[in-house]
């Protein structure tokens, strides 16, 4: 990575990978899955030197939300993600908090959409809608650094369940293979849970693929 610093923070009681990316030169930071543990995240924002911009949802399960509200209100900034997964967040039963005796529910800042292009923490980065695991999952690809943040649709050997409400496994399959293999095989890959991985390993090694 050029000018992108990820740090991981494993959070709550599912174990969410909750990521940190900062431009190194303007301390610029997006949060990707602030899941719980708020005070933790501000801890570490505040160690690396960041000015946090925004956070990302890939999906809207209870396990990758816990902390969003808070931190969005201590920064004053938004909270983005997919259009389609609104009604999936906005429901204790879809994104499941209800089920794991922690119901909640969140409606996002902005919008998100498939092959949207932004500029985030100085870096250009792709939407990539990647349904399956929910319906209105996304996966977030910066080129330029050659990461992918896949949320709960692609792990380091396996994928993401499907048998969850808005879930499809074919379409899970179908996303991975025609959004996220087709990218360079060296991206490394940033899942919403596990260790990392990069697409060749995936392409090659991946049972499920």
């Amino acid at each position: 990575m050029d000018k992108l610093t990820v740090e991981n923070l494993v959070l709550g009681q599912l174990g969410t990978n909750g990521y940190m990316v900062m431009n190194r030169e303007t301390g610029e930071m997006l949060g990707i899955h602030p899941a719980a543990e708020a005070d933790r995240i501000r801890r570490k924002a505040e160690e690396m030197g960041g000015k946090p911009a925004a956070v990302f949802l890939t999906h809207g399960h209870y396990d990758h939300i816990g902390a969003v509200r808070e931190i969005c209100a201590a920064y004053q900034i938004p909270c983005w993600a997919m259009e389609a997964e609104r009604g999936l967040l906005a429901s204790t039963d879809l994104n499941l908090s209800r089920m794991f005796g922690h119901p909640m529910t969140l409606e996002p800042d902005e919008n998100l959409r498939d092959g949207q292009e932004l500029t985030m923490a100085g870096r250009k980065m792709l939407v990539l809608g990647t349904p399956g695991h929910t319906a209105g999952s996304a996966s977030f690809y910066f080129p330029e650094e050659g990461i992918l943040f896949s949320g709960d649709t692609l792990f380091c050997g396996s994928v993401g369940r499907s048998d969850f409400p808005t879930g499809s496994a074919s379409t899970l399959v179908r996303s991975i293979r025609e959004k996220l293999l087709v990218l360079p095989e060296e991206t490394r890959v940033f899942p919403g849970h596990e260790s990392e991985t990069t697409i060749g390993y995936e392409k090659r090694y991946n049972p499920f693929l």
